[in-house]
């Protein structure tokens, strides 16, 4: 009596025990989408044997190569030489002192493996290196036209009201794609990528399109937020997908050496309590990991070498990356805003930006002095 007189049973979704609050569902259902964005449009077309001749072949590539440029490897992402094509800037935007509040927007990457780094003072680092692959500004949309396809539960209060910046990656040939989606990097002058996403950022942070961004909008020191999808395992049992230990092996245990055991709770409740842990799909769901510090940057391939290991998705796979959320890592000292330009003018010393503690490896680590 006692015992059911501490738990509450108020909300099925939390409970009280002894002053501990326990949040076992979530507090909201998915809402649906009223409707898709603009850039939602069928993507690939289907390719059939048009029996093309070999001329005509080598004449649409030779019409690719005069619009977007040759073919090139560059920043180690093999890509289209555009610097030779016209992208489309029609106007210069006046230059905008950074505030705090403003927003940036975030960058595609690839997380390509991870590799331990070290301090001055012997410390060992595991770090995740993510490169940024072939980055361009295809489209912006004015606060004024910008509407969510999904509203969220409560209502914006935004001082001010925020942008969106669509970002693509990966150059392909564009006639691998339909004519609907060619058609969103027409006025941008870019040449169709592989991926797509938004970015909500400040009207002050805007971007012509055309404009190529690169590791260097961050800088070593500055903490990142990196948003990634968890690798998908399919239905798992309890075992894998929990860290169950599971039942003993033999002495008397028939066909129940990895199953969960007992999921009900006796007593008044007489039911299974919502967020039990028990089968059921395992990865495959987004997730953000905040308040990773950039250790060091290769300005040559567009690499970062980023602080942990546990960035979700599987290597080669697509992560997203933002200037963090985190109140106490925030920027306090102005960043490049909106993005680093590259010019003519920028020359580093070597093409790796190491941190100030971490040990380069090209300095020595251990001198003798003769007696």
């Amino acid at each position: 009596m006692l015992l059911s007189k501490i738990i509450s049973f108020s909300s099925p979704q939390k409970s009280t025990f002894t002053g501990l609050l326990q949040v076992r569902t979530k507090n909201y259902l998915n809402r649906p989408r009223l409707r898709n964005p603009v850039w939602f449009v069928r993507k690939e077309r289907t390719v059939h044997d048009e029996l093309i001749t070999q001329e005509n072949t080598s004449f649409v590539k030779e019409v690719l190569h005069e619009r977007y440029g040759p073919s090139a490897l560059i920043k180690g992402v093999l890509t289209f030489d555009q610097s030779k094509s016209s992208l489309i800037k029609s106007e210069e935007l006046p230059p905008v002192q950074w505030q705090p509040g403003m927003k940036r927007t975030g960058v595609i990457a690839k997380k390509i493996g991870q590799y331990p780094l070290w301090k001055k003072d012997g410390t060992k680092i595991r770090t995740t290196l993510l490169q940024i692959i072939d980055n361009h500004v295809v489209k912006y949309i004015p606060p004024e036209e910008f509407e969510p396809p999904r509203e969220p539960k409560q209502k914006r209060n935004w001082k001010n009201p925020y942008g969106c910046l669509l970002v693509g990656a990966e150059s392909r040939d564009p006639s691998i794609f339909t004519k609907e989606y060619c058609g969103l990097f027409k006025d941008s002058g870019v040449i169709p990528k592989q991926h797509l996403c938004r970015f909500i950022i400040s009207p002050e942070a805007r971007i012509l399109p055309g404009t190529p961004l690169n590791v260097t909008h961050f800088r070593v020191g500055d903490f990142v937020d990196v948003r990634g999808k968890t690798v998908d395992h399919g239905f798992q049992g309890v075992v894998k997908r929990h860290g169950f230990k599971g039942m003993p092996a033999s002495h008397g245990v028939t066909k129940t050496h990895r199953r969960p055991g007992n999921i009900g709770a006796g007593g008044q409740k007489a039911r299974v309590w919502p967020g039990t842990k028990m089968p059921g799909h395992m990865g495959n769901r987004w997730r953000n990991l905040r308040g990773l510090k950039i250790w060091r940057i290769n300005t040559k391939y567009n690499v970062m070498w980023v602080q942990g290991s546990n960035i979700a998705g599987d290597t080669n796979g697509l992560v997203y990356i933002y200037d963090t959320i985190l109140p106490l890592r925030k920027y306090k000292e102005a960043p490049a805003f909106p993005t680093h330009f590259a010019s003519e003018n920028d020359s580093y010393a070597d093409d790796d930006i190491w941190h100030e503690d971490i040990h380069n490896f090209k300095d020595g680590s251990i001198t003798f002095k003769e007696e």
